[in-house]
């Protein structure tokens, strides 16, 4: 027998338990090579794996532990651990490790039972899983989101094939599901760009000055078609804007003070604001209504097209370059640059097609209620639930968020 012990430790929690249990360990000399507690809902489980010193008694050690988990009226069960499993415990610790967030509006059985099945298929090992939503005492209780986030280890996976499994999973069950390598990279991430349009806003506002032209449909058809990829950006918005031709400033000024944010769009912001994170607007639409929102939710950089305007009037045409989706690409990389820090540190969001060129450039890219070309395409999605379900993907907790 080797001289290593795996102690599980379960039963009623009080907060003076774990205390009495480390003054009995505190009776033998030895070492803590591993510890880790938990408690949901009153009930404690704590597993210690303890090395005792060659001159320490194991039968004492175990029956001062039984006696005092007697006690207690703790349960208490033993294992000997060999040293062909302590080799393979120090080998699964080499693993790649793996972070997977899964969020629902009402997380149930059959939801964790397919991810699970998913999680077998990959050969991946389940590690920890903690819930980073507040608890839900209740299935009818109205508050927003209940998350998971679980760590896991295995071999080098091909990401691009799990995500495509999550995102059936998703679309059958109401679930949102991601999967991320776990690095420093993510939980330091410091820059976010959002595309504006039905992304940061609920709206597509050329859609709305549109209506007030009296051109809704045809301006809608070809924005339909260029979003899904069908139809080249830069031409779709040069026809679009033609359409507007004789709209004026008064009618911009309506259409920008009745812009709707998008559900938890102030709650994200706010709270990567505290964070220190810069916050920028890439978008193919505005720049009219892009500065309005950065004077309005104080954000950093808005990057987006210019309208021409004479006489307070628009003229249907657009100035400058066109912002396409490689121009996001590419603002995004220099926006990185100017803060001087990695791509893996930028999270990206939008909807579109022409989102995508950004999304995959940045180490947290989210289509966020997207075309389905651009779910499948992006490395992560949100549908379900709101923007600020994105602080889950970052590992922050409901207790943790700022505001």
């Amino acid at each position: 027998m080797s001289n290593t012990y795996l102690i599980n430790i379960t039963g009623k929690n009080s907060k003076d338990k774990l205390k009495t249990i480390t003054q009995a360990l505190n009776l033998f000399k030895g070492h803590i090579l591993d510890i880790n507690q938990a408690v949901i809902f009153k009930t404690l489980s704590l597993e210690i794996l303890i090395e005792l010193d060659r001159d320490t008694n194991p039968e004492s050690f175990l029956k001062e532990i039984l006696y005092v988990s007697h006690k207690l009226n703790l349960h208490v069960s033993f294992e000997n651990i060999d040293l062909e499993n302590s080799a393979h415990w120090n080998y699964i610790e080499t693993q790649k490790r793996y972070i997977i967030t899964a969020l629902a509006k009402h997380l149930s059985i059959n939801h964790i039972n397919n991810l699970m099945q998913l999680i077998q298929e990959a050969e991946l090992s389940v590690i920890s899983i903690k819930r980073l939503s507040r608890p839900r005492l209740y299935s009818n209780d109205s508050f927003g989101v209940t998350c998971i986030e679980m760590t896991l280890n295995g071999p080098p996976l091909d990401l691009k094939i799990i995500r495509r499994k999550f995102l059936s999973l998703s679309q059958r069950g109401d679930i949102d599901l991601g999967i991320q390598e776990d690095t420093p990279y993510r939980r330091h991430r410091r820059l976010i760009a959002f595309d504006m349009d039905s992304t940061l806003i609920q709206t597509e506002v050329i859609d709305e000055l549109a209506k007030k032209k009296g051109v809704g449909r045809e301006v809608k058809e070809i924005t339909e078609q260029a979003m899904r990829g069908k139809i080249d950006f830069k031409e779709s918005l040069r026809k679009r804007v033609s359409l507007l031709k004789g709209l004026s400033l008064d009618e911009l000024e309506d259409v920008a003070n009745n812009i709707p944010l998008t559900e938890g769009a102030l709650r994200l912001i706010n709270n990567l604001k505290v964070l220190g994170y810069k916050i920028a607007i890439i978008s193919g639409g505005f720049t009219y209504f892009g500065n309005y929102l950065k004077e309005k939710l104080q954000l950093d950089y808005v990057f987006a097209n210019e309208l021409q305007i004479k006489d307070n009037v628009l003229t249907g045409n657009v100035l400058g370059e066109i912002i396409d989706g490689e121009k996001k690409a590419e603002i995004l990389r220099e926006l990185a640059q100017r803060e001087n820090i990695s791509l893996e540190q930028v999270i990206a969001v939008g909807d579109g097609a022409n989102d995508l060129p950004m999304l995959n450039l940045a180490g947290l890219g989210i289509a966020f209620r997207a075309k389905p070309i651009v779910r499948e395409e992006a490395k992560q999605s949100l549908t379900n639930v709101g923007l600020d379900a994105i602080l889950y993907f970052l590992g922050i907790r409901d207790r943790e968020a700022i505001v």
